[in-house]
C-alpha cells in the first residue's frame, strides 16, 4: 500500500463499495484482509484503482457460479414481489412513505435480493455476507426511523419482502424438478439471511444509533 496516487483511475470508498454492490463497510473490512488493494490520500482516505475492483468482481463472479435451481428462484421472487407490491399501497408501512424513501428502499431491496441469491448459491456459511445484510438492515431501520415509522411496520415490511421469498421457495417443486432437502435448505439459508436483517431494523430501533460512515 502506498501513499502517492498515479494517473490511474481511483474510485472512493463508497464508490468502489457502490460498483461492487456492497456496503462502504464492507469493502473496509476486506481492505483491511488485504483482499482488495487501495491506496491512501495526503488525508487519510482510501482509494481503489477502477481496474482493481473491476478484477474483483469478475473473479467474484467466477468463483461464485449460480446454481440453476437458485437462478430459477431469483427470477421467480424478483417477479412476485414486484407485482406484489403494487398491492400493498394501502399498508401502514407503504403509506408512511413518500417517493424518495420508496425509491431508496427499492434500491436496497435489489441490493439484498443479488445478496439473497448469492447466499443461497454458496455452500459455506459465508459471515461476510451475513454482515452485509446486517448492513442493509441497519439502512432500513434508519430510513424508516428517520420518517417516523413504527417498528412494528418497519417489521411488517421487511417480513412482506421474506414471505414472498419463502412463498416462491415453497412453489418451486411445481415449476422445477427440486430435491426436498434442496428446498429445504433454500428456505433455511432465505430465513438465515433475513432473520440478520430483522435483527438489524430491530437494533436501530431499540438504540437509535447505527455506525456511521466518514469515508468518502
Amino acid at each position: 500500500m502506498a501513499n502517492e496516487l498515479s494517473t490511474e483511475n481511483w474510485l472512493s470508498l463508497k464508490d468502489a463499495a457502490a460498483h461492487l454492490a456492497v456496503h462502504p463497510a464492507t469493502l473496509r473490512r476486506w481492505a483491511d484482509k488485504g483482499v482488495l488493494p487501495y491506496m491512501l490520500t495526503p488525508g487519510g482516505h482510501r482509494r481503489f484503482s477502477e481496474a482493481d475492483v473491476e478484477r474483483f468482481l469478475q473473479e467474484q463472479r467466477r468463483a461464485q457460479p449460480t446454481l440453476p435451481m437458485a437462478q430459477v428462484w431469483a427470477e421467480q421472487a424478483l417477479t412476485r414481489t414486484r407485482q406484489g407490491l403494487a398491492a400493498q399501497y394501502n399498508q401502514p408501512w407503504m403509506e408512511t412513505m413518500d417517493d424518495a424513501h420508496r425509491e431508496m428502499h427499492r434500491q436496497l431491496g435489489r441490493r439484498l435480493m443479488g445478496l439473497t441469491l448469492q447466499y443461497i448459491s454458496s455452500e459455506e456459511a459465508n459471515g461476510d455476507l451475513l454482515q452485509e445484510a446486517r448492513s442493509i438492515g441497519q439502512e432500513y431501520g434508519r430510513i424508516n426511523r428517520a420518517i417516523g415509522m413504527s417498528l412494528s411496520d418497519a417489521l411488517a415490511a421487511s417480513m412482506y419482502f421474506r414471505d414472498e421469498l419463502i412463498e416462491v421457495a415453497l412453489q418451486l417443486p411445481d415449476t422445477v424438478r427440486v430435491r426436498t432437502h434442496d428446498n429445504l435448505r433454500l428456505m433455511r439459508r432465505i430465513n438465515q439471511l433475513l432473520n440478520a436483517v430483522h435483527l438489524a431494523i430491530a437494533e436501530v430501533f431499540d438504540t437509535g444509533f447505527i455506525a456511521g460512515d466518514s469515508e468518502s
